[in-house]
């Protein structure tokens, strides 16, 4: 028992401070900002998700190029299972997003097409879509996880350009681009630093977690079918 709560360490962190995160998000004294008021909270739940989509994705970047290192097929499918659960949580970030959006910007939807670094994340996730109907149209398994593998690898350089890059060259109603300035310098108190870090490391521990166990069980049914992946 020992032996497997050590190996396991991660998940209770993970289950421990997102429990914190939520607990705390609700209950601590936040800054008093004009427009935002209470709904600064949604820091600590919006944020975060986006962060730890880039984070899956960057792993299932790594996984990619590992596969291509070593043609494991393993590798393959920790990088589609980790993408898997990284557009779960972007979508999440655009749900949290819209209802933020429409208590301090008037509105849930117009902001789509009128907001830069929204348009780009939304380009991003269109782009990691393609991902998943390309890995779909590919009927032989070795050919799909190379060109899928090298296909992550310009994705992610896609979305670093459109969610970081485009968005400073450029107006955004988003604190940190377009001359706006970030949550850092204006709103993030230490107050707020106490929850804010910890829900980051609670949200990407999580997707782990969730995408551990869709490869779990994708190893399950190749072995089902007498397929080495390992």
């Amino acid at each position: 028992m020992i032996n497997q709560l050590h190996k396991r360490w991660w998940k209770v962190l993970g289950a421990v401070l997102m429990l914190y995160t939520f607990t705390a998000g609700m209950m601590i004294q936040v800054p008093a900002r004009f427009v935002l008021h209470e709904t600064i909270r949604n820091l600590f739940f919006h944020v975060p998700v986006w962060f730890t989509m880039i984070l899956l994705l960057l792993v299932s970047l790594v996984q990619s190029v590992r596969f291509l290192r070593t043609g494991k097929m393993v590798h393959d499918i920790m990088a589609a299972e980790t993408a898997a659960v990284a557009v779960l949580f972007g979508c999440l970030g655009f749900l949290t997003g819209m209802l933020w959006g429409s208590f301090t910007w008037g509105d849930t939807f117009s902001w789509l097409f009128a907001d830069t670094k929204i348009l780009g994340a939304f380009i991003g996730l269109m782009i990691y879509a393609a991902y998943f109907i390309l890995r779909g149209s590919i009927n032989d398994e070795e050919k799909r996880a190379r060109v899928a593998a090298v296909y992550s690898i310009f994705a992610y350089m896609l979305l670093i350009v459109f969610i970081f890059v485009i968005p400073r060259l450029t107006d955004s109603l988003h604190p940190g681009n377009g001359g706006n300035p970030a949550f850092s310098t204006y709103d993030l108190d230490n107050s707020m630093r106490t929850v804010f870090y910890p829900a980051v490391f609670a949200y990407f521990l999580t997707g782990l977690w969730i995408a551990s166990l869709r490869v779990r069980v994708r190893i399950l049914h190749y072995r089902k079918h007498h397929i080495n992946v390992l």
